[in-house]
Protein backbone atom coordinates (compact mmCIF):
# COMPACT_ATOMS: atom_id res chain seq x y z
CA UNK A 1 0.00 0.00 0.00
CA UNK A 2 1.27 3.36 -1.12
CA UNK A 3 0.73 6.18 1.68
CA UNK A 4 1.81 10.24 0.51
CA UNK A 5 3.00 12.00 3.52
CA UNK A 6 2.02 15.66 2.49
CA UNK A 7 4.78 17.87 4.79
CA UNK A 8 4.14 21.66 5.53
CA UNK A 9 5.33 24.39 7.74
CA UNK A 10 3.27 25.14 10.36
CA UNK A 11 1.25 28.78 10.06
CA UNK A 12 3.39 31.68 11.37
CA UNK A 13 6.60 30.01 10.24
CA UNK A 14 8.54 31.92 7.45
CA UNK A 15 9.06 30.35 4.64
CA UNK A 16 11.08 31.70 2.45
CA UNK A 17 10.97 29.16 -0.38
CA UNK A 18 7.33 30.03 -0.43
CA UNK A 19 8.20 34.01 -0.58
CA UNK A 20 10.84 33.49 -3.14
CA UNK A 21 8.30 31.23 -5.34
CA UNK A 22 5.56 34.07 -4.69
CA UNK A 23 7.56 36.69 -6.56
CA UNK A 24 8.62 34.66 -9.48
CA UNK A 25 5.10 33.78 -10.08
CA UNK A 26 4.52 37.76 -9.61
CA UNK A 27 7.56 38.44 -12.56
CA UNK A 28 5.78 35.87 -14.69
CA UNK A 29 2.35 38.05 -14.39
CA UNK A 30 0.58 35.84 -11.76
CA UNK A 31 -0.67 38.96 -9.99
CA UNK A 32 -3.54 36.77 -8.51
CA UNK A 33 -1.73 34.65 -6.22
CA UNK A 34 -2.10 36.09 -2.63
CA UNK A 35 0.36 33.49 -0.89
CA UNK A 36 2.53 30.67 -1.59
CA UNK A 37 3.48 28.35 0.83
CA UNK A 38 6.32 25.52 -0.09
CA UNK A 39 5.74 21.73 1.31
CA UNK A 40 7.31 18.25 0.41
CA UNK A 41 5.58 15.01 -0.24
CA UNK A 42 7.15 11.16 0.96
CA UNK A 43 5.68 8.32 -0.95
CA UNK A 44 6.02 5.50 1.50
CA UNK A 45 5.13 1.95 0.42
CA UNK A 46 4.18 -0.26 2.86
CA UNK A 47 3.54 -4.20 2.81
CA UNK A 48 0.31 -4.19 4.87
CA UNK A 49 -2.59 -4.61 3.82
CA UNK A 50 -4.87 -3.26 6.58
CA UNK A 51 -5.35 0.68 5.85
CA UNK A 52 -6.18 1.48 8.90
CA UNK A 53 -2.84 -0.25 10.48
CA UNK A 54 -0.71 1.27 7.40
CA UNK A 55 -1.56 4.82 8.54
CA UNK A 56 -0.71 4.44 11.80
CA UNK A 57 2.65 2.80 11.03
CA UNK A 58 3.27 5.71 8.33
CA UNK A 59 2.34 8.16 10.64
CA UNK A 60 4.66 7.01 13.42
CA UNK A 61 6.99 7.51 10.96
CA UNK A 62 6.32 11.11 10.24
CA UNK A 63 6.54 11.81 14.12
CA UNK A 64 9.88 10.29 14.16
CA UNK A 65 11.60 10.94 11.08
CA UNK A 66 9.80 12.18 7.97
CA UNK A 67 8.48 16.04 9.70
CA UNK A 68 9.68 18.43 12.53
CA UNK A 69 6.81 18.62 14.73
CA UNK A 70 8.04 22.26 15.74
CA UNK A 71 7.70 24.01 12.93
CA UNK A 72 5.85 21.42 10.36
CA UNK A 73 2.29 19.51 10.16
CA UNK A 74 1.80 16.40 8.15
CA UNK A 75 -1.51 14.89 6.33
CA UNK A 76 -1.57 11.35 5.12
CA UNK A 77 -3.66 10.37 1.69
CA UNK A 78 -3.45 6.60 0.83
CA UNK A 79 -2.62 6.16 -2.98
CA UNK A 80 -4.86 3.99 -4.40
Amino acid sequence: MKIAVNVHLKKGVLDPQGKAVHHALENLGFKNVADVRVGKQIIVEVEIDNEEEALREVGEMADKLLANPVIENYTLEVIK
